[in-house]
């Protein structure tokens, strides 16, 4: 595997490949690697040519007072395992190199980032979409693939490579999870011991909406009624940022359960800001 920092450097790499007509595969991640990428890994080893997967803490997504400068890192063992994965390039720039001190242009998608994560970190979706479409530019992928966790962000690219005609495919890949049923994430390891025997009850408290679905309730409201008691019992030590229920393709809040909706979860436990969510058929 072959390590790659200059954005430069990159982009002929990739330049070479498009002209050869190989297939490519991109996983952008921030880096410290867990089993949800890994499994991101394995899946698009299996049908693409040339594998890269990126390893940028991208500043353009984190707002005042979030955790840029203490995000977990561990770019040698991300490396061995990326290699383990079969991963062929890893691109791994600095921030530097990506955007120049004076940088001020912007990929946004306003209409799927009011709601959800986007009404309190209001300047994220604008620092991702950006550095995906700006990923995009230096790899040139034939398919890049997103975990399903982050589903806004995955809209969200969805909607960009659309919008902008970027011959890229955007593949969703299941949210993996511990044994207990928690998300995995990079900042699980924020968790302290109390705290992460806790986490699992985010996940349960949508698994109990789910329930409620099947059992023929159908009112938001009364559905949120019924979580928000739940974490109240089981997460009291949790600060929600929000649990909503939204069209899982424009992330509009849904006042009733119709047809397919996305339940969404934030809840920040201790140092920890965790997200969750569930799809919902009546």
């Amino acid at each position: 595997m072959r390590e790659i920092a200059s954005p430069r450097i990159m982009q002929e790499e990739s330049l070479d490949w498009l002209r050869r007509g190989a297939s490519v595969g991109l996983v952008p991640t921030m880096g410290y690697l867990h089993d949800g990428h890994l499994s991101l890994m394995r899946w698009a080893r299996e049908r693409c040519d040339i594998l890269v997967a990126s390893v940028f803490v991208n500043p353009a997504q984190f707002g005042p007072g979030e955790d840029l400068d203490k995000y977990p890192a561990d770019l040698a063992r991300d490396a061995a395992l990326a290699g383990d994965c079969g991963v062929d390039v890893l691109f791994c720039p600095n921030r530097d190199a990506m955007y120049d001190p004076e940088h001020g242009t912007w990929v946004e998608t306003p209409e799927l980032t009011r709601a959800l994560c986007g009404r309190s970190r209001p300047i994220h979706f604008r620092g991702v979409a950006t550095v995906v479409c700006k990923l995009f530019h230096l790899v040139w992928p034939t398919f890049a693939v997103f975990g399903e966790k982050d589903w806004q962000q995955l809209a969200v690219i969805r909607k960009m490579t659309r919008e902008l005609d970027l011959p890229v495919r955007i593949e969703g890949r299941p949210i993996v999870r511990e044994a207990d049923g928690l998300a995995m994430s990079s900042r699980n390891v924020y968790l302290t011991a109390e705290e992460r025997a806790a986490a699992p009850h985010i996940q349960k408290g949508l698994c109990l909406l789910e329930e409620l679905v099947r059992a023929g309730e159908r009112s938001v409201g009364r559905l949120r009624e019924a979580v928000l008691a739940y974490y109240a019992e089981h997460l009291p030590q949790g600060e929600l940022d929000y649990l909503e229920v939204v069209d899982p393709d424009r992330i509009e809040p849904l006042a009733e359960i119709s047809s397919g909706a996305l339940a969404a979860v934030a809840m920040r436990l201790g140092r920890a800001r965790l997200i969750d969510n569930k799809h919902i058929e009546p």
